[in-house]
């Protein structure tokens, strides 16, 4: 899958202007999750060892995830010990996509989020849903 020739629904990525390292990159929260609606902004950095080693990926966006730091660093395993150098950019934009509908408690970032996740998907559906309407109010082009 070739992310200008044949791009993966709802995530979008292109190289900065002053950097071809770093990419902006935007997904779309999927319709059947409660982050439906939802833009978010990420930064993916590449190092010279790209495909060899994964991206280093960011939610600029504010994101109420159990497998989001504060800081917005994501848990993943395909960023980390499960890489292959046949992932691309959009494999890895989906992946991402996926992970937001479909959170691992087992492994957490955010313990609170996890922690709701587990006992109260209700409260957990809300907190994502103040994060959805937040990105609505933010510039998805900054």
């Amino acid at each position: 899958m070739k992310l200008k020739s044949d791009p993966p629904p709802d995530v979008y990525a292109v190289p900065r202007d002053d950097n071809i390292m770093i990419w902006d990159a935007v997904i779309l929260g999927a319709d059947d999750t409660p982050f439906a609606d939802g833009i978010f902004k990420l930064r993916m950095e590449f190092t010279e060892s790209y495909p060899n080693v994964p991206p280093t990926c960011k939610f600029v966006s504010r994101i109420f995830h159990p497998n989001v730091y504060a800081d917005g660093s994501i848990c993943l395993d395909i960023l980390q010990n499960m890489w292959s150098s046949s992932y691309n950019i959009g494999a890895v934009l989906t992946s991402l996509q996926s992970l937001l509908g479909d959170p691992n408690p087992n492994s957490p970032a955010n313990t609170e989020a996890a922690e709701i996740f587990e006992e109260n998907k209700r409260l957990y559906c809300q907190k994502v849903r103040e994060v959805v309407e937040e990105s609505w109010r933010s510039d998805p082009t900054e």
